[in-house]
Formats: C-alpha cells, structure tokens, sequence
C-alpha cells in the first residue's frame, strides 16, 4: 500500500511540475520576446495539461496496455491501481493549470 500511495504521489507532482515548470519557463520566453506573458501562459497551461500525464504516467502507452492485460486476465486490482495512477496525474496537470490560471489573473475568480 504504500508503495502505491508513494507512485500516486510522484505521478500527482511530476504532472503539477511539467505544467508549472513548462507555463513558468513559457513566460520568461514571452518577455525576452516582449510579447505579453498572461495570454501564452495561460495557453501553454491548457495545452501542456494532457503532456505532463504522459511524462507523468511514463510517457509510453504501457499503462493502457497493463490495464488491457490486466481486465482480460481477470485481475481487477492491478488495473485499476493503473487508472488511479492516471487520476492522480491528471489531478496534478489539472492543479498546475488551476494554480497558473490563478496566478495570471492576480488571484480573483473569473
């Protein structure tokens, strides 16, 4: 169990950093080109979004694959770990873009 939980947790902060880190360097990019930095980060933040689950999930199409095995085997468990793992990064990717989408419109709603 807890390697499982330790997995969820690493694939929840490599899919939030992919996005910060990614939007973050996005941004510095639009000031040395003097473009305004709001619009393309909050761009390079949604489309970024399904990239960092991929690189978080382990960049290949295994996953999908072991949760096919896994179901046709009969093995409930182990695929389903899978699809959590793939929740857990998509929860990090969605929290990344949630937060950059804060910080470029100074933290109001809306």
């Amino acid at each position: 169990m807890a390697a499982f939980l330790s997995k969820c947790m690493l694939d929840f902060f490599i899919a939030f950093g992919v996005v910060l880190g990614g939007t973050m360097l996005a941004g510095i990019s639009s000031v040395i080109t003097l473009d305004p930095p709001v619009h393309r980060m909050l761009t390079v933040a949604e489309q970024i979004k399904i990239w960092a689950m991929v690189a978080a999930i382990g960049g290949t199409i295994d996953p999908i694959r072991a949760i096919e095995t896994h179901f046709q085997d009969g093995h409930i468990s182990p695929a389903i770990q899978q699809i959590l793992y793939i929740v857990c990064a998509f929860v990090g990717a969605h929290m990344g873009t949630t937060l950059i989408q804060w910080i470029c419109r100074g933290g109001t709603s809306g």
